[in-house]
């Protein structure tokens, strides 16, 4: 989770990579920027949904500086 770009991206979101494409994602699981394949995209759409309070506890905690546990992957 990246969180030191909030001048492009004023809400919190996750950066994500695949293959050749990016994009920023809020957490919400609104596509932000960049472009992702639709399919992936519901991927992280599902992942969000299902780690929302962890995601926008690891937010809060990257703003300010503190050290934040890794989220369980999508399987």
């Amino acid at each position: 989770m990246l969180f030191n770009d909030d001048s492009q991206h004023h809400k919190p979101h996750i950066h994500v990579y695949y293959n050749e494409y990016e994009a920023s994602i809020g957490i919400d699981g609104e596509l932000l920027a960049g472009s992702i394949p639709v399919k992936q995209l519901k991927l992280v759409q599902a992942w969000l949904a299902i780690h929302e309070d962890e995601a926008y506890a690891a937010w809060n905690k990257a703003v300010r500086g503190v050290p934040f546990d890794k989220i369980e992957p999508l399987r």
